[in-house]
């Protein structure tokens, strides 16, 4: 039984989904979460897109003690020495290099021969190993490069140092058997394979980055590459936890499985979900909300009467359970924090504390608080740094035969306080219009979305935003028991995020 080692790219690759920005602290956070989860290898980011981004990837280099901490470089020496800077206080560390190979990418992107190009490679690997043991090599669109030269590139960078070798399909263009037998002519042609650890990295434009996947282990890839729930640039990568349960569930036929702790699947999935906005469907295999529900009533008679009749795997076993009324307003706040860390939250004692509060506020607003209650609660309560804004209040004048007038209090982030009000086609417009009044800020709303945390009347009501303006896209998230003030959280928090990134330069990073 081979063990197949599992790197994750969610908070680098993941972010690249159109308008996910997601903050050092939530990084953190989502990287601690990977650690309980059993990852190997946890990518941070891309050290030299941005100040911002290297100060990530450095604050989840301090906080991970028990994963390999990487991240992301062109082969390019700037990029290789900030992504050293990044990581010189991480645990374990490891450097992810990457450089095209493919024609196309030769002729158009680079514009450099092959010979060029098996120069630069070497002499990235050979210079990241000055800083690093533990060096990746990324052949970007490797799929569609030529077999031959291929193997050639990684014969090379494996004899410069590389420790590790991923072979991506960049675009997602290949088919399981086209990609697994790329692996199986590679470990034919370059014997020192054996000695490294041979990567997969599949992008799911034709739907297939799973299954490319599990191809690529049963050629003999020995670690997988992905993100939760499968997010990432375009149609987004192999989603982890399909790969993991594919592997554990038909260990008979794979002989391969993983070393993640499945029932921490849904708590990971989760909370990405909440902080990157990309919300799961529900008929997503896994950790859909249908993954295992039964309609058909042929297929309940068959479950009721053995469950393996419909159901191949266990919801409990990636970590799945009913809410249970744990936590009420008489609850103190030592058993609040040993529940925070039961759902697997690292706060300081000032999060906490802030945290109780809120939890107090709720407890007087709904009668039953669930884990997911306190799931959404606390991811939206937790500490971001400094706000340009805050809203302190909203009111609304609404009747079917009115007009919608909205008036917003906002706090800016010297204490000073600026005061709107606007009438629009219905309640959100006139509160999203009073917002860009007080903000001054000109935007687009692209996507807007309203979920139900619970059940019942006194429900969180947990909105979703999209806004654009210019060239950015971000998300903002909103909780509530009033929809309409979670609309107006997660506006703001939206008009925050453009305000944070408007002015940096990120490049584009590929695998």
């Amino acid at each position: 039984m081979r063990t197949i080692e599992i790197f994750d790219t969610t908070l680098r690759d993941g972010e690249q989904s159109p308008g996910v920005n997601i903050s050092t602290n939530e990084k953190v956070e989502i990287a601690l979460q990977l650690e309980k989860l059993g990852v190997n290898r946890i990518e941070a980011g891309f050290a030299a897109a941005s100040p911002g981004d290297q100060k990530s990837v450095a604050e989840v280099a301090k906080r991970v003690k028990n994963s390999t901490v990487v991240s992301l470089a062109r082969a390019v020496k700037d990029d290789m020495d900030k992504a050293y800077e990044a990581l010189r206080n991480a645990q374990n560390a490891s450097l992810h290099v990457f450089l095209a190979t493919s024609p196309i990418h030769r002729q158009y992107k680079l514009n450099m021969s092959k010979e060029q190009v098996l120069a630069r490679a070497v002499e990235a690997v050979t210079y990241a190993k000055k800083y690093f043991t533990e060096v990746q090599f990324s052949a970007e669109d490797a799929a569609r490069t030529e077999i031959d030269f291929l193997a050639e590139v990684v014969e090379a960078v494996i004899k410069a140092g590389a420790t590790t070798v991923n072979i991506p399909d960049t675009v997602g263009y290949m088919t399981p058997y086209q990609y697994g037998n790329i692996f199986r002519e590679l470990k034919k042609r370059v014997p020192e394979t054996e000695g490294i650890r041979l990567s997969c990295h599949c992008h799911d434009d034709l739907g297939m980055a799973v299954a490319n996947s599990l191809a690529a282990v049963e050629g003999g890839a020995t670690q997988v590459e992905g993100t939760i729930n499968g997010i990432g640039e375009r149609a987004g990568n192999a989603a982890l936890e399909e790969v993991a349960l594919a592997l554990e569930t038909r260990k008979d036929y794979y002989q391969a499985t993983t070393k993640l702790h499945l029932k921490e699947i849904a708590r990971t999935s989760q909370l990405v979900s909440r902080l990157t906005g990309m919300i799961v469907p529900g008929n997503k295999a896994v950790v859909g909300a249908n993954a295992f529900a039964h309609e058909s009533g042929i297929h309940q008679d068959g479950v009721l009467k053995e469950v393996t009749t419909y159901e191949i795997i266990r919801p409990e076993s990636v970590g799945f359970k009913s809410n249970k009324l744990v936590l009420g307003k008489h609850s103190g706040r030592h058993a609040f924090k040993e529940k925070l860390v039961e759902l697997g939250y690292h706060l300081d004692q000032e999060e906490v504390n802030a945290a109780f509060a809120a939890f107090k506020a709720l407890c007087d607003k709904k009668k039953e608080i669930t884990d997911d209650d306190i799931l959404a609660l606390i991811d939206t309560k937790m500490v971001r740094g400094a706000e340009a804004f805050q809203l302190e209040s909203v009111q609304l004048a609404y009747g079917n035969i009115s007009v919608p007038t909205a008036s917003v209090r906002l706090k800016r982030a010297d204490d000073s306080v600026v005061e709107e009000a606007a009438i629009g086609n219905g309640s959100v417009d006139a509160i999203y219009k009073a917002i860009d009044r007080a903000t001054g800020e000109e935007v687009t709303l692209i996507d807007y979305k309203i979920l139900s945390v619970t059940h019942g009347q006194d429900a969180l009501g947990e909105v979703f935003v999209r806004l654009q303006q210019g060239e950015l896209t971000v998300t903002g998230r909103g909780v509530s028991t009033d929809v309409l003030e979670a609309s107006a959280i997660a506006y703001v928090r939206a008009i925050n995020k453009i305000l944070e990134r408007r002015g940096e330069s990120v490049p584009v990073a590929a695998n």
